[in-house]
């Protein structure tokens, strides 16, 4: 029973240690998405710079 008496307190500063180290991880974005930017090269974003089919070009003029 006496070793209760230790346990309890480790196992407190330990969780609080966690906790700590959880919420320092969240807040300096270490769960951020790592996925989506490697695949954003892969989208089409660069539409301005596509010239424009012959028909459109003489309109605008």
């Amino acid at each position: 029973m006496d070793i209760l008496l230790l346990l309890i307190p480790a196992t407190l500063f330990l969780l609080a240690i966690a906790g700590l180290l959880f919420w320092w991880s969240v807040r300096n974005g270490q769960y951020d998405d790592l996925d989506s930017p490697a695949q954003r090269i892969l989208f089409d974003d660069d539409d301005h710079m596509v010239p424009k089919p012959r028909k459109e070009q003489n309109n605008d003029d």
